[in-house]
């Protein structure tokens, strides 16, 4: 049975693996391992930044995403993204991904959350079905960024 929890003190080393993996599997990026291991670390560190959902097996951590909030003015609520979602790979189409994205919904409706959003890549076919079966609808926005490279 896959545990579900929120915001504990796991093993840093093995969420930033994760992310490292996604980025490369999902995107063809190379991140830099210590960078993002940091940045995990901060997440850690301070829930204001962003907190993780864990699942494991046996103990063992095989998925992991991360939650961060922002403010909407037009609907004078907080929204929650999606983030950093990574199942091991052998793991993948037990159901893991819907136990966690229930515990967000679950934290979502007890913190008075609006709305839960999440960005995927255009061409992440796999992850755009998963998440329509979850009942997700895709809006009408596209995401523009610019990166600073600080």
């Amino acid at each position: 049975m896959v545990e579900i929890t929120v915001g504990d003190v796991c093993n840093v080393d093995d969420i930033a693996q994760f992310q490292v993996d996604m980025a490369m599997e999902s995107e063809g990026l190379a991140l830099d391992y210590e960078r993002v291991r940091r940045g995990v670390q901060a997440v850690m560190d301070d829930d204001a930044k962003g907190r993780y959902i864990i699942a494991r097996l046996d103990g063992k951590v095989v998925a992991c995403l991360m939650i961060t909030r922002e403010w909407s003015d037009w609907n004078c609520c907080w929204y929650w993204w999606i983030q950093s979602v990574y199942v091991l790979p052998e793991h993948r189409g037990r159901g893991i991904y819907k136990a966690m994205y229930n515990k967000v919904l679950d934290l979502a409706k007890a913190e008075g959350i609006s709305q839960i959003r999440l960005y995927v890549d255009k061409e992440n076919s796999t992850a755009q079905t998963v998440y329509q079966k979850l009942g997700m609808a895709e809006c009408h926005y596209c995401l523009y960024e610019k990166d600073l490279k600080i």
